[in-house]
């Protein structure tokens, strides 16, 4: 056997533990990467789910450059007070159908009535956000709760909310809204909103079931249980973070669905009623003047670019909340 001679100088050579350098940090054997990360005086922080999924919807362009429109959209909606250069009421008789000009500011022309075309369509902008967003809200709450319950409790409560969930799922929406718009009255914008959650909610509320079903036998909600915490802390505190994504998501497209079921009912002479200006309505309005393009292309037009903003953004939200999507699409 052969005797290995240590020669002075190299002790430490023959007992250091093996370094690997990856991108110019040196990793140790024995503490590595978090020991040189001290050294340096710099702090590790973990990176949340909500992190990521933020990096990968910013990396979605198409879903940016969505969000953007759609913010620069309802934003001009929002201050319509201040943006538009007349109200949506302000006649002027001298100024009836005039095709869209700059003279006067009537950059969308006027209607029958000598109305500023583009005021009005600023005007609409708000009332349909508000139907949207109102809706999906209200309707995303409803469904929560409906799912949640039924989802993290079972039994015969599950029973009785699915069936009352798949017995709206299987009415036609169209002709119920408008049987319930005719019985409850129609013209305003919240009484039309609150019709509209009613039918909405129904989706939601079935996927935020079957994933408390899954997530009720999770290890984390029986430690949950041994430790006393109650159902609804259980239910909202610790499962529901989980369904955010779907929620998100669900509550996005609902935005876009609510205007354009509006819409609908506008044209069918259901929805929001006169004086007060609805895209939906807008594009009803114009129906009577044929000749005048710009009373429906413009109204039309802006729910167009509303809806498919909504949706893109919606595909990115999916695209970037779904924890098994490793790669943005677009």
């Amino acid at each position: 056997m052969t005797e290995i001679e240590h020669q002075p100088g190299h002790e430490s050579a023959a007992v250091a533990p093996p370094t690997q350098a990856i991108d110019g940090i040196v990793l140790g054997g024995e503490g590595g990467l978090v020991d040189s990360t001290v050294e340096a005086g710099l702090e590790l922080k973990a990176r949340s789910q909500w992190s990521y999924a933020r990096t990968r919807f910013v990396r979605h362009r198409l879903a940016m450059v969505s969000l953007v429109i759609l913010i620069i959209i309802f934003a001009i909606g929002a201050f319509a007070n201040f943006i538009a250069p007349y109200n949506f009421s302000t006649l002027d008789l001298t100024n009836i159908l005039h095709a869209p000009t700059t003279v006067g500011k009537h950059y969308f022309g006027t209607d029958e009535i000598g109305r500023d075309y583009f005021s009005r369509v600023i005007y609409g902008i708000r009332t349909s956000e508000e139907v949207g967003i109102f809706v999906a809200f209200l309707s995303s709450i409803i469904g929560l709760i409906v799912g949640a319950v039924a989802g993290y409790y079972g039994g015969w409560i599950d029973n009785i909310f699915m069936r009352i969930t798949d017995l709206v799922l299987t009415l036609p929406v169209l002709a119920v809204l408008l049987v319930a718009a005719a019985l409850l009255g129609s013209g305003s914008q919240w009484r039309v909103s609150l019709i509209l959650a009613g039918f909405f909610w129904t989706g939601l509320a079935r996927i935020v079931r079957g994933i408390f079903l899954s997530l009720r036998e999770k290890e984390y909600v029986e430690a949950a249980k041994a430790a006393g915490s109650g159902d609804a802390r259980i239910m909202f505190r610790h499962i529901l973070p989980n369904t955010l994504g779907p929620i998100v998501v669900n509550g996005t497209l609902a935005v876009a669905a609510a205007i354009i079921t509006e819409a609908a009912l506008s044209f069918l002479g259901f929805g929001i009623k006169p004086p007060t200006p609805s895209l939906g309505s807008l594009v009803v309005s114009g129906q009577s003047n044929p000749q005048q393009w710009w009373l429906t292309i413009f109204p039309g037009l802006t729910i167009l670019i509303i809806v498919l903003c909504i949706n893109f953004v919606g595909d990115g939200l999916r695209d970037a909340l779904d924890p098994q999507q490793r790669r943005v699409r677009a």
